[in-house]
C-alpha cells in the first residue's frame, strides 16, 4: 500500500512530465522534494541556530520578488500547479483548470482560484528568521526556491490561517501531515540557514514525534 508521501510524488512526478511538453520550459520543475527521514529532521533540527526574532522593520513582500517567469504567459505559480495537480489544463502555458488536493486539510480542489501556492517558511517569518540581512536577489531565489519541499500547492482557506505563522503558532488541521510538515519545515530553514525560535523548535521536535 503507498504511503501518502508516496502518491503525493507519483502525482507530481506525472504532473512534471506534463509540464516537460507544455512548453513551459524556462524553469524546469521535478516532481516536490521528497523529505528528508526523520532521523535527518532531526539532525537538522539539532543544527539550527536558536536565536530571538529580528525586527520586522524593512519588511515587505516586495522584498522577496515572486513569482518568476517560467515561460509565455505564465510563472512559477503556474510550475508549482502543474507540478502538484492533476488533469492539468492550460492556456498556452498558464494553468486554468485541474484537480488539487491540499495536504493541509486533505481536501480536494477543482479550480485554480482556490489554490494559493504556499511558501512553506512564510516570507515575513525568513525576514525574521536571518533573511533581513540578504540582499534581493537572495530573498529572490528563497521565493522562487522550486528545489527545496519550500512551495506547496494548498487550499486558499489554510494558507490564509497559516499567515506568517512558525509551527509554535500554527499547524496544518490534517495531523497526518504533521511528520510531512516538520520535515519540510526544517529541510528548508536548514538549507537557507535560517534560525528558529525556541518555541518553534520544541513544536517541530514534537511534530516530528508523529513520524511513523
Amino acid at each position: 500500500m503507498r504511503t501518502r508521501r508516496q502518491t503525493t510524488l507519483a502525482l507530481a512526478f506525472a504532473a512534471a512530465l506534463a509540464l516537460g511538453s507544455a512548453g513551459c520550459d524556462a524553469l524546469p520543475a521535478d516532481s516536490a522534494a521528497p523529505s528528508a527521514s526523520a532521523s535527518t529532521a532531526r539532525a537538522q533540527l539539532d543544527e539550527l541556530t536558536v536565536a530571538s526574532p529580528a525586527a520586522m522593520r524593512g519588511y515587505s513582500r516586495e522584498r522577496f520578488p515572486h513569482w518568476r517567469d517560467a515561460g509565455p504567459n505564465c510563472d512559477v505559480r503556474d510550475v508549482v500547479l502543474k507540478r502538484d495537480g492533476q488533469d492539468i489544463q492550460e492556456e498556452g502555458c498558464n494553468v486554468v483548470g485541474g484537480r488539487w488536493l491540499s495536504p493541509y486539510d486533505n481536501t480536494w480542489h477543482d479550480s485554480p482560484s482556490t489554490i494559493d501556492i504556499d511558501h512553506m517558511v512564510p516570507l515575513a517569518n525568513a525576514w525574521r528568521s536571518g533573511a533581513n540581512t540578504w540582499d534581493d536577489k537572495r530573498r529572490g531565489d528563497f521565493a522562487n526556491d522550486l528545489d527545496r519541499p519550500q512551495l506547496l500547492a494548498v487550499s486558499r482557506t489554510t494558507n490564509r490561517a497559516k499567515g506568517d505563522q512558525d509551527p509554535s503558532q500554527w499547524k496544518p488541521p490534517n495531523r497526518d501531515y504533521w511528520c510531512t510538515y516538520a520535515q519540510d519545515w526544517i529541510a528548508v530553514k536548514h538549507h537557507w540557514e535560517l534560525t528558529v525560535t525556541s518555541a518553534e523548535k520544541e513544536a517541530l521536535a514534537d511534530m516530528l514525534e508523529t513520524c511513523p
